[in-house]
């Protein structure tokens, strides 16, 4: 199992890769070990759109990111490799850090806000 001091390398970068759609969103979490953000959007029941978090589980830090269970579609041009980190539908789980791997997340991301802000969530 991957030391503590290790996760929190791979959460710090993966939360990197999310924190640049934060100034758009609402940060609901922001800890050494979770970082939540919603959408700003108040749906019917009152509650915001979750958009994404990155959370240190363990043995593992997760990735999740919401549009992806809202718009299938997003991972069409997603690596096999990268599929191959995905538990669920919108959660990508890691024990290291992985620079091919988290540019295509980074890309993955980028799509995903763009997708939320077409349906006006953000």
């Amino acid at each position: 199992m991957p030391s503590f001091a290790k996760l929190t390398s791979v959460f710090e970068r993966l939360k990197a890769i999310m924190l640049p759609y934060a100034a758009n969103l609402a940060i609901k979490r922001d800890t050494p070990t979770k970082f939540y953000v919603d959408t700003r959007y108040v749906q019917k029941n009152g509650k915001p759109i979750f958009f994404g978090a990155v959370l240190i589980n363990v043995g593992y830090v997760s990735y999740h990111l919401m549009p992806v269970y809202l718009n299938p579609g997003l991972l069409k041009f997603v690596s096999t490799a990268l599929i191959q980190h995905m538990q669920g539908t919108t959660s990508f789980n890691f024990t290291e850090i992985d620079e091919v791997m988290f540019r295509e997340l980074s890309t993955l991301t980028k799509a995903a806000y763009a997708s939320f802000k077409e349906r006006g969530f953000v």
